[in-house]
């Protein structure tokens, strides 16, 4: 089959990282990777954020685990060590779609790079809060953001067995 519909049906998310680093080559190509997703009048309006210093990743978990509702020490991005943060402009009706889709992006390349990821919500709630603006602007980034996503990325703690995927419904109306 093709290369292209194998990975898509190969790629799952990882939940369990070590704390290997991530080269910036591989941060790099996936990061690329999402920014060639498809968008709405081929405006790019999505940004990223990568997150590989330490302190903000478990800054960022903890601001996670706190909107999650999760015990203290639950590591939402669990223990990936880098963490790249989708946001988009809070005026642009398509944003949650685009970044959406610079999300699913970033995900494929990083498996087909041999690196695991995970789609981590909630970045809007951390975003929205004073906390959330105020790394935003300790960043430099100036502007009305809403937070689409996070994908995590890392080296997988183990291989596991690979569930089959379930699939959809579909409905062909021919």
């Amino acid at each position: 089959m093709n290369e292209i519909i194998d990975a898509i049906k190969a790629r799952r998310s990882t939940k369990s990282f070590k704390s290997d680093a991530v080269s910036k080559e591989i941060i790099a190509r996936v990061i690329e990777a999402g920014l060639y997703a498809a968008s709405a009048q081929g405006k790019q309006v999505p940004i990223i954020v990568a997150v590989t210093n330490k302190k903000l990743r478990d800054r960022l978990s903890d601001m996670n685990r706190k909107v999650g509702g999760w015990d203290e020490g639950f590591d939402p991005f669990y223990g990936a060590p880098v963490v790249l943060i989708v946001l988009a402009d809070k005026n642009w009706p398509n944003r949650v779609y685009d970044g959406s889709l610079v999300i699913g992006n970033m995900m494929l390349a990083a498996h087909a790079l041999k690196i695991g990821s995970c789609w981590i919500h909630r970045a809007k709630e951390e975003f929205e809060s004073d906390e959330g603006k105020a790394i935003l602007k300790e960043l430099g980034i100036e502007g009305e953001f809403e937070g689409i996503g996070h994908c995590v990325l890392g080296v997988p703690a183990a291989d596991r067995e690979m569930p089959p995927r379930r699939t959809g419904r579909v409905f062909y109306a021919e």
